[in-house]
């Protein structure tokens, strides 16, 4: 399963911290921010599904917008 989000990450420690973030409470295989896209694009790639929902609300709770594209 693959979710691609737009976010307002924007700088690289916000970046590692949202990534780290996911990794420990996701069981993700790959996760990354594309900070040159205008839209701060969160790709989260899984082998299982995984609740978008909860995504979205994690990283909201980390405190950042996030929506799907």
């Amino acid at each position: 399963m693959v979710g691609i989000y737009k976010t307002n990450i924007n700088t690289k420690e916000n970046k590692r911290l949202v990534i780290e973030s996911l990794s420990t409470h996701f069981q993700l295989d790959n996760c990354s921010i594309d900070m040159e896209d205008i839209d701060k694009v969160l790709r989260v790639v899984a082998t299982k599904e995984f609740d978008e929902g909860r995504i979205l609300s994690f990283v909201k709770q980390l405190g950042f917008d996030c929506q799907p594209l």
